[in-house]
């Protein structure tokens, strides 16, 4: 994969799309293309692929209304005499700056940047500040953790109906924006975990719900994981000195009765679980410092389980 930066999606997609798009627009209003090129800033020929779409362009930008209404204010304004070069240029580079906003060119940005995944293309907007730094290495710690959850076959015994997650959550953490995940969840399928997706912040809301209550009792605690409740893991995770605490399963103030229960206990445990209610399925937590702590915990207690049915 090579380094790609967002000026080169602006010049080689960006660009090439929104000329086709005003030749197009143009040529509408009745200009010749000489008259089309002359605007434009390209040749005749240029103008002439353009219209016969001998030229590619980029349909994330083509369907954008923004992209939509900017082209049609430049043509009405060339066809009209009320916007001159200058203030066609204006229009384009605000509309650059907005795409590359957590829009259409951060896509395609991470796109060609797989790396860059997660992050909403934050790099072009906020550069190499401390809330990127610590923002990417949670997401690193999520991916870790599905990689591993993915590489624990006996895992897969013990996804729940709902599928399971992993998340953890930045610092300072105020919701469920602030909690990376993994959009989708993780199921079983055909007898192996399945991992859908990178790991996207907000991409979670029980599990993060979960780590943001373990959080208001120790800030340490900013990874978790859900799994479905069994004897044989609650029984895992005692030889393993755990002491599981069980909660409430109710939604209702899920979080408030959990916190109590943390609060009770003195500590956030290392694994809580309910045991269902009516049309809840039963779900036990891990929690941890990391998401990669907690992939590593669930990984020991679902070998253990494994091992013990050898």
């Amino acid at each position: 994969m090579a380094l790609q930066l967002p000026s080169e999606i602006v010049v080689e997609r960006f660009l090439p799309t929104a000329r086709a798009m005003l030749a197009a627009e143009l040529d509408a209003r009745g200009f010749t293309q000489q008259a089309v090129a002359d605007r434009l800033g390209v040749t005749q020929a240029a103008v002439s692929k353009y219209l016969n779409e001998d030229v590619p362009t980029e349909d994330r930008f083509v369907e954008d209304a923004r992209m939509q209404a900017t082209v049609e204010r430049i043509a009405a304004g060339f066809a009209d005499g009320s916007m001159d070069d200058y203030e066609a240029l204006g229009e384009l580079l605000a509309l650059v700056r907005e795409f590359e906003d957590r829009g259409p060119i951060c896509a395609v940005h991470e796109e060609e940047m797989p790396a860059l995944q997660g992050t909403g293309c934050d790099l072009c907007i906020r550069g190499l500040d401390a809330d990127v730094s610590e923002e990417r290495a949670v997401l690193a710690s999520v991916r870790k953790a599905a990689r591993r959850i993915a590489d624990t076959p006996a895992v897969v015994d013990h996804i729940p109906n709902v599928g399971m997650n992993v998340g953890m959550a930045l610092a300072n953490a105020e919701d469920q924006l602030d909690v990376a995940a993994i959009p989708g969840r993780i199921h079983s399928l055909r007898g192996r975990v399945n991992v859908p997706s990178n790991p996207e912040f907000g991409a979670s809301e029980h599990v993060a719900t979960t780590i943001l209550t373990a959080m208001r009792v120790d800030d340490s605690i900013r990874g978790g994981i859900n799994l479905a409740t069994s004897n044989a893991i609650l029984d895992a995770a005692r030889d393993a000195g755990y002491d599981p605490v069980a909660f409430d399963a109710d939604y209702d103030g899920r979080a408030v009765h959990l916190e109590a229960r943390f609060r009770e206990a003195g500590r956030v445990p290392t694994v809580v679980y309910h045991e269902g209610a009516m049309g809840i399925e039963p779900i036990t937590y891990v929690l941890a410092e990391t998401a990669e702590d907690a992939a590593i915990a669930l990984a020991d207690l679902v070998d253990a389980v494994s091992g013990a049915d050898d």
